[in-house]
């Protein structure tokens, strides 16, 4: 199988299988070459690490950050410029040098990964990736490979959750040393799949402590969510759109746009900052623009504004606003302007002018609002009228329908669920799958609306928060509340998400809108037995089911 490339990491994998010519997400054979040998190299970088801990040494915190950020480059959606991953690369052999040295002597057998020795230039390193992609060792046992990936997949998720905690303050020893762990455990041929599996479930418990570091980061720099109602409709003026998840990078522009007569737009992940009470005293922050990331072609095409992408979800930039979109930290796009960190400041100077330079909307459009900011402080500050409703029957069920969008074919499952969901139930929903139905009425139970935005993907955290808080008040197992679980997946951060809501023992969750290319049947069948993990059928007949 000669393909120039294999990627089977995110949910639009072509046919279901891979993407072998071109990525569905628009990276091309020469980026997933590079990303498949920055990973090689970062299993290499956690084969050393991994004996340096046994011997009860540290690692310092640059590499750390090195192993979280190159990790969450290689995530869908997030980083497509060559010319970066070759930096990735070479400074990914330098630190595995310096894990080298430190480990000393090894004792073990050293495998390939962290031998290898990358060549200088690009047209060389493109030559190596073809030995050390996915499909790579074509002998290697099915359910093995799957189980490698699904780990090496949820970690790039976990990598994402890390980062953001981190360049907020926020650090801790079990999340970083399980990189480490995870990466060096993929190329120990010793291991079995019961091994696996429990690693798998491992890096879930582990990527909850992560989340709910990450929870704290953004909760000690913002303060804690509030119901909050969002402008989802046009304001006349220059604006910036920020797209993306890093709330730091949001602050800081809202700073430097302050009195320069710029409206500031979220978009996708980003809405749930205007929750955020130190976010949302800027009156500046206007609104939310558009929907969810796969939109965004349509919905940025020549607009009179600038837009600053971070961290995640950016598409190929069409012609029409290719001079007005700016990208930030891990993202990355040939031939996009790139706004840098220096001495810890980023200065949105060519955002800001070309903002102003484009003069934005000549009108403003009439308004409509929607209703965020349902956090696991919110939710719970007013649990007893939640206990109270359930107990009188007022709220006979509660449903978790989130997740990330995408453009497959199959989502308006979601849709049809929330629609179809009786009015004596209430909706939970978090990340960019929300935009199937966040803009419709549902009305509400007494004083709680049915439709309780709890933020994006990472405040799956405040959703089990809730969950542990409601079935500890009813004094019962979290899989005995009136509680389901209809999640869509798109990328690795809802893989991570997925394996820590096994890892904490939650069963008969409903996953769609088809199931990940990289699980095996018999790596499917163990979540099956084990989980009672299914896939979406219908709206209709899964309700019914649900309901009884």
């Amino acid at each position: 199988m000669d393909n120039q490339m294999f990627c089977f990491q995110c949910e639009q994998a072509l046919g279901g299988k891979g993407c072998v010519k071109f990525g569905v997400c628009g990276k091309s054979p020469e980026v997933a070459g590079l990303q498949d040998l920055l990973v090689h190299l970062l299993k290499g970088i956690g084969f050393y690490g991994q004996k340096v801990l046994q011997q009860g040494k540290t690692i310092d915190e640059n590499t750390h950050k090195f192993v979280m950020d190159a990790i969450f480059a290689t995530l869908t959606n997030v980083n497509f410029d060559p010319e970066r991953f070759v930096e990735y690369i070479k400074k990914a052999y330098e630190i595995k040098e310096q894990l080298k040295k430190l480990a000393g002597d090894i004792e073990s057998e050293i495998p390939e990964a962290a031998k290898y020795i990358p060549p200088d230039t690009k047209e060389e390193m493109l030559k190596d990736a073809k030995k050390v992609g996915v499909m790579a060792d074509k002998n290697l046992d099915e359910d093995i490979r799957s189980l490698r990936e699904l780990l090496i997949y949820a970690l790039k998720g976990m990598g994402a959750y890390a980062h953001h905690a981190y360049i907020l303050g926020k650090t801790d020893d079990t999340v970083n040393n399980f990189f480490y762990k995870a990466l060096a455990s993929v190329l120990d041929d010793n291991l079995t799949v019961d091994d696996l599996v429990k690693l798998n479930l491992e890096l879930g418990q582990v990527n909850f402590k992560c989340m709910e570091l990450l929870d704290s980061a953004n909760t000690g720099a913002y303060g804690h969510p509030v119901p909050t109602e969002v402008l989802i409709t046009k304001k006349k003026g220059p604006f910036i759109i920020v797209s993306g998840h890093d709330l730091k990078d949001l602050k800081e522009l809202l700073e430097q746009t302050e009195g320069k007569g710029i409206n500031i737009y979220t978009h996708c992940e980003m809405l749930p900052a205007h929750a955020y009470p130190e976010l949302k005293k800027y009156p500046h922050l206007i609104g939310n623009y558009g929907g969810a990331w796969q939109d965004q072609q349509k919905e940025f095409d020549g607009i009179p504004g600038a837009i600053l992408m971070t961290t995640n979800c950016i598409q190929k930039p069409r012609d029409s606003y290719k001079d007005r979109i700016f990208t930030t930290s891990i993202v990355g796009w040939p031939d996009i302007a790139h706004i840098e960190e220096v001495n810890g400041k980023k200065d949105f100077t060519p955002i800001i002018e070309k903002a102003l330079e484009l003069g934005g909307w000549q009108e403003d459009e009439e308004e409509k609002k929607i209703l965020i900011g349902f956090g696991h402080n919110t939710v719970l500050g007013v649990a007893d009228k939640i206990i109270e409703a359930v107990k009188s029957g007022k709220i006979r069920h509660f449903f978790l329908i989130g997740g990330c969008d995408g453009a497959k074919p199959g989502r308006n499952y979601y849709t049809e669920f929330a629609e179809k969901a009786p009015k004596d139930t209430v909706i939970l929903t978090l990340a960019c799958g929300k935009y199937r139905f966040n803009k419709k009425e549902f009305g509400t139970i007494g004083e709680l609306p049915r439709l309780l935005d709890i933020g994006q993907c990472n405040d799956a955290y405040s959703a089990i928060k809730i969950a542990i808080a409601l079935a500890e008040a009813f004094e019962c197992d979290i899989n005995e509340l009136p509680l389901s679980l209809i999640l869509s997946w798109y990328e690795q951060k809802a893989v991570c998400i997925l394996l820590t809501l096994l890892s904490l023992g939650l069963k008969n969750i409903r996953l769609g809108p088809s199931l990940p290319a990289f699980i095996s049947p018999n790596v499917l069948q163990v979540l099956v037995d084990n989980f009672n993990l299914k896939p979406i059928s219908n709206a209709e007949a899964d309700l019914a089911e649900i309901l009884g």
